[in-house]
């Protein structure tokens, strides 16, 4: 059997085969896409739960049912505490969570990429 060294190529390939893979949202991240589609939530409404402070677990009990009816819908209910909160209707940036993902993954592998490239300033 052939030995064969590796080009710094085909070692650096294996590199950006890792960085093209789509990673999955974490946990907290994957509980407010969920609560977003099965409460029929808008981007701007998760937005606002979530400066809220609001648990995405916890949205069920919040949630009439059209049992009470006594109760806030869910989502008119996330946004009268938003107004009562922060005295404004909606966020000024509205972005979703997946958007909001994608862009800390971005400035994450930034900040990787420039630690990887050797300073021209140390000796």
């Amino acid at each position: 059997m052939t030995r064969t060294a590796l080009s710094s190529n085909e070692i650096n390939g294996s590199e950006a085969n890792r960085m093209a893979k789509k990673r999955k949202p974490n946990q907290k991240i994957q509980r407010w896409i969920d609560a977003r589609k099965r409460y029929h939530l808008s981007h701007a409404q998760v937005q606002m739960a979530r400066e809220l402070g609001m648990n995405p677990m916890k949205l069920g009990k919040l949630d009439n049912h059209e049992q009470e009816l006594w109760k806030m819908p869910l989502r008119a209910y996330i946004e009268h505490l938003y107004l009562k909160q922060f005295g404004k209707p909606s966020p000024d940036n509205t972005t979703s969570v997946e958007e909001r993902l994608r862009l800390a993954q971005e400035k994450k592998e930034a900040r990787r990429a420039s630690k990887r490239q050797p300073s021209i300033e140390t000796p």
